[in-house]
């Protein structure tokens, strides 16, 4: 019996991740943001986290969260401090990065309501919760 040849998940993620990550970084190039930047900001919003937690959060390497963190720092948007004893490191938004969360967030609300208008928000909330699923499934943690 031939096997049947479906689309690979991974692949087709891929696709949809580029193609929503383009257009949120072009929506929020004005403010100097990339998607991944506004994604850390807006976590960092409500109080000062480990970097191991930031990584978990975002589902990230710690590699790449230092990637991305590097550049926000350096124009004073996060501030990196060590703890207990120089260990542990944690990020804090500083007032700057909540000025420049803040001017984006406007650029992200229209993103936002782009692509749920483009899908329906029906549609939109049955795959927030399938991509929740996933995330549960492969890495064992809540998204």
């Amino acid at each position: 019996m031939p096997t049947v040849s479906l689309p690979c998940v991974c692949t087709s993620l891929r696709k949809a991740s580029r193609a929503v990550t383009r257009l949120y970084d072009e929506r929020l190039a004005a403010s100097g943001l990339t998607t991944t930047q506004f994604a850390v900001l807006r976590n960092l919003r409500h109080g000062d986290l480990s970097l191991s937690r930031l990584a978990e959060l975002l589902v990230m390497d710690r590699t790449s969260l230092y990637r991305t963190l590097a550049p926000i720092e350096r124009h004073g948007w996060v501030a990196i401090t060590a703890e207990d004893q120089g260990r542990a490191k944690q990020a804090a938004l500083t007032p700057a990065g909540r000025a420049r969360m803040e001017e984006a967030t406007a650029a992200w609300n229209t993103c936002q309501s782009e692509i749920i208008g483009a899908i329906g928000p029906d549609q939109w909330t049955a795959l927030e919760s399938q991509l929740a699923a996933l995330v549960r499934a492969t890495t064992g943690k809540a998204a």
